[in-house]
């Protein structure tokens, strides 16, 4: 038996009017948020791209906000990175951040925030939401690996090894609790 999620917290989500102001509030609150996921880093030693909670927040973007506000959060991310704002994992800023090591992660962020949003529902349940941001986190490391591929000039397995598998716990864990924050908190889109 599956549990409807977002019916039950917005069961007139399709329908609801949302102010173009608060579109901008939410829009810009998911950009600094994913920003201050930057912050929250823990390097590992054996490959230059740490774990943060940035995914969680875009994620949550994609929940929250549809699929056009998402994506247009984590772009305004993005640009505010590119225009020299320390908003990237460990400070980091400029335009170079985005064909670093770290740079098809960062590409993917919108990507994922606007499948996750498009793909979510009235009426989806726990395992449908689970569902969707799991291919989303799985999109963002895809492409982190291939970008991080690129960047150290190294193979697919070796990609995967440094890009992909030390993040599939922290994955897990951070698509739990943004599928958990659905079913507790009212949704605005």
């Amino acid at each position: 038996m599956s549990v409807p999620v977002l019916s039950a917290v917005a069961p007139a989500l399709s329908r609801a009017q949302v102010r173009p102001a608060d579109r901008a509030a939410g829009i810009l609150a998911f950009a600094l948020l994913t920003a201050l996921g930057a912050f929250v880093r823990i390097p590992l030693p054996f490959t230059p791209v740490p774990i943060t909670l940035q995914t969680f927040f875009v994620l949550a973007a994609g929940i929250y906000l549809g699929g056009r506000d998402a994506t247009l959060s984590q772009l305004g991310y993005l640009a505010l990175g590119a225009v020299g704002l320390p908003v990237f994992a460990g400070g980091g800023a400029g335009a170079g951040h985005l064909f670093g090591a770290t740079g098809g992660y960062l590409v993917a962020f919108p990507i994922a925030a606007a499948f996750v949003g498009a793909a979510l529902k009235p009426g989806d349940s726990v395992a449908r939401a689970t569902a969707v941001c799991g291919i989303a986190t799985l999109l963002i490391l895809a492409l982190g690996a291939a970008g991080l591929a690129a960047f150290l000039g190294v193979g697919v397995e070796r990609a995967m090894a440094l890009g992909v598998l030390p993040f599939l716990p922290g994955g897990a864990i951070k698509i739990a609790a943004a599928v958990g924050l659905v079913a507790r908190a009212p949704l605005a889109r």
